[in-house]
């Protein structure tokens, strides 16, 4: 008598559109997870870098930033919720009425040790997948930004910022941060 091998149910993002509104969750190949509220030194540090991205943004008339919660449809089975995103110019036809349907061009995740992995390395693996250009992970105990950009092998790490430097993008040429200003 054999015995049935149970195989593992996938969430689709038809859904994630029933779950609870009053939570936020992200799906990665079908995984349910919530995400937790942030504290107030995420949502400080979130602000001044939104703050610094959306200003530049504006400026250059390049392209558009958002904030969390807002979903962004990878796939049927991959729906996250980065803290910062921009999508470029060319590149506005992924902005639907109900979410993002696409890899935005940069992403941005605040971490904290409960996020860390998820961030660091499932998160990487999914946006390297799809594409995203450049992924920055901003370390709220360290007080530094790594910024990663899109080779053949994945998202790679291109540079550490720590709290004393001037953060520069690869995509967003000309852009400077001082780190100060940020943590």
């Amino acid at each position: 008598m054999g015995t049935a091998v149970k195989k593992p149910i996938k969430f689709t993002y038809e859904d994630y559109l029933h779950f609870p509104k009053d939570k936020r969750y992200e799906i990665i190949d079908g995984e349910v997870s919530m995400v937790p509220a942030p504290v107030p030194y995420h949502q400080r540090v979130l602000g001044n870098l939104y703050l610094r991205l959306s200003e530049f943004v504006e400026k250059e008339g390049i392209g558009e930033v958002y904030l969390a919660p807002l979903d962004v449809v990878l796939s049927e089975i991959d729906v996250v919720q980065p803290d910062i995103m921009f999508i470029s110019k060319e590149r506005l036809n992924i902005i639907t009425e109900k979410n993002i349907h696409g890899a935005p061009d940069l992403v941005v995740e605040i971490i904290s040790p409960s996020s860390e992995y998820r961030d660091r390395v499932i998160k990487r693996k999914l946006y390297s997948k799809y594409e995203v250009k450049e992924y920055w992970l901003a370390n709220l105990e360290k007080k530094e930004i790594e910024v990663m950009s899109l080779k053949e092998s994945g998202l790679e790490i291109v540079g550490i910022y720590k709290k004393t430097d001037i953060l520069e993008s690869l995509i967003l040429k000309g852009i400077k941060i001082k780190l100060d200003d940020i943590f």
